[in-house]
């Protein structure tokens, strides 16, 4: 089972991913694209190019998880890939708003005091 602990991190890729992709070729694109390492147990997420399809790997300790997700209807509000921006990481709570179709862009964070991780 996926446990997400506070010291879990969420990595989205930026831009579309192709979706054909298993195990390997996702555990590839966290190596050379964004630059980590796949079996940290953080979680990494990869879009389509339509925006209405989500994989998510994650390393649990003994194994790969490769979670999948198919919006019937919508889109999900995904960032665009850029020259400077390959990845792009989310706290615990707008990984739920992404999750639940809320648009990150129109929302905007408290100035509480966080750890920066």
């Amino acid at each position: 089972m996926m446990h997400l602990g506070p010291a879990t991190r969420v990595f989205l890729a930026a831009g579309p991913t192709d979706m054909r992709k298993g195990f390997d070729g996702l555990a590839d694109l966290v190596r050379h694209r964004l630059e980590c390492n796949p079996l940290d147990g953080h979680l990494y997420m990869f879009c389509n190019k339509r925006k209405n399809r989500l994989k998510v790997l994650y390393w649990d300790g003994s194994g790969l998880w490769s979670c999948n997700k198919r919006l019937e209807k919508g889109r999900f509000s995904w960032p665009e890939l850029n020259d400077t921006t390959a990845r792009i990481t989310l706290a615990h709570e707008e990984l739920n708003l992404l999750l639940g179709g809320i648009e990150l862009e129109r929302t905007r964070r408290k100035d509480w005091w966080r750890i920066s991780a």
